[in-house]
Order: structure tokens, then C-alpha cells, then sequence
């Protein structure tokens, strides 16, 4: 496929997309700004705008384009916001955030090396200013002020880590899996002066946090 196929089928793809998720059109016209065959591996290339998550090595994957929408969706995110991806995988997620947010507000942070050094290269080659560092989501940019918003693109197992929700300002939300493989849920927590607001968004499939 040539650069007009893909962006035929990355619309078409969206206009599926717009059919049957109620999601805001920013997060559409991020999902369409974005080249996802350029984030996957290229034998799955000719799949790049079917709507399923697809491997990227390393035992993970690339979510499905509906998945991200309703994760970046339900981030309620603006140009300027400051967010934390832990999880960062290929970069896909990462692109589609900053397309919202703008250059230099993503901070990502993922467990395998290999993957990390990656996407970064990906991402700067494709225009992208995200901060893409390796190591544990608990743990990482330790020195950055409280973030607007956080997501994760990997499931804990016992919730999400009150490490990574201190380190969202009061108001901001948190959106990620939860739960063992084959009973995870997709929830959304607001951080609240005292303690957070969680919803639950329904049943979801994503790899263990590591």
C-alpha cells in the first residue's frame, strides 16, 4: 500500500469508528492524524487499520484502534495538558495523545528496553515530542510536577498502583485496565481531595503490568 491507501483506509477506519463509539471528534481527528502502520511491525502491516489490537514483539501489543479511542476519550484531555502513559509499547497511544495535548506534554514509560528505544526513535522520526524513558511506571519521572491526567497500557492486577495516582493533580483522572486476564475492567478514577471517583467502563483484554 502506498501513503493515500493508508490515509484511505485510516478514514474509513474513523468513519467506522464515529458509527459506533460516542467519542469526542478531537479524538477522532487524532485517531485519523495518526500513520498506525508506521508503529506496526511490517508482516502485520496489511492490518494496520483493521480494528484489533496486533503483536509488536516482545510478548505485547499494539491496542485496537476503538480501545485507544475510548482510553484517550475518556482522558478529557486539552492542548497543554500534561499526561503520563505507563506502557508505551510501540508509541501508537502516545502519538494519539500528543496529537490532543501538543508537543512536549506526554511523558511515557515503558518496562522492556527494547520496546522503549524503539518508539522513541519512532516517535522523533514522525515528529513527535514525547518523553519516552525505560523503567517501572511506580517509579518513573519522579522529578516532574503532578500530571493532568495518566493512563496505562497494561492491566495490575490489584488496581492501579497508588504510586502512579499521587502522582496525578487533584481533578485529573487516571484511565487503565484492572484485574486478572479474562475478568479486567476499564475504569476511570478522578483524583478527589479525599480519596477517588471511580467508574467502571466495562470488561477489557490487555497484557499484565510487569
Amino acid at each position: 500500500m502506498d501513503d493515500a491507501e493508508y490515509a484511505a483506509a485510516r478514514r474509513e477506519l474513523v468513519d467506522g469508528l464515529r458509527r459506533r463509539l460516542d467519542v469526542d471528534e478531537r479524538t477522532l481527528a487524532a485517531i485519523e492524524s495518526v500513520p498506525r502502520h508506521a508503529f506496526v511491525p511490517e508482516r502485520h502491516r496489511s492490518h494496520a487499520y483493521a480494528d484489533r489490537p496486533l503483536p509488536i514483539g516482545h510478548d505485547q501489543t499494539i491496542s485496537a484502534p476503538h480501545m485507544v479511542a475510548v482510553m484517550t476519550d475518556l482522558l478529557d484531555v486539552e492542548a497543554g495538558d500534561r499526561v503520563f502513559e505507563v506502557g508505551t509499547g510501540c508509541g501508537y497511544h502516545a502519538a494519539v495523545v500528543a496529537e490532543i495535548v501538543g508537543p512536549g506534554n506526554v511523558y511515557s514509560v515503558e518496562y522492556v528496553p527494547e520496546l522503549a528505544d524503539s518508539a522513541r526513535e519512532l516517535l522523533r522520526r514522525l515528529g513527535y515530542d514525547v518523553t519516552v524513558r525505560a523503567g517501572d511506571g511506580r517509579t518513573a519521572f519522579p522529578d516532574e510536577p503532578p500530571f493532568d491526567a495518566a493512563y496505562l497500557t497494561c492491566a495490575p492486577v490489584g488496581g492501579v498502583p497508588d504510586q502512579i495516582v499521587d502522582r496525578v493533580r487533584t481533578g485529573g483522572r487516571v484511565v487503565a485496565p484492572v484485574g486478572q486476564v479474562g475478568s479486567q475492567r476499564l475504569v476511570r478514577l478522578t483524583v478527589e481531595e479525599d480519596g477517588v471517583d471511580r467508574e467502571d467502563h466495562g470488561g477489557v483484554r490487555f497484557v499484565p503490568m510487569q
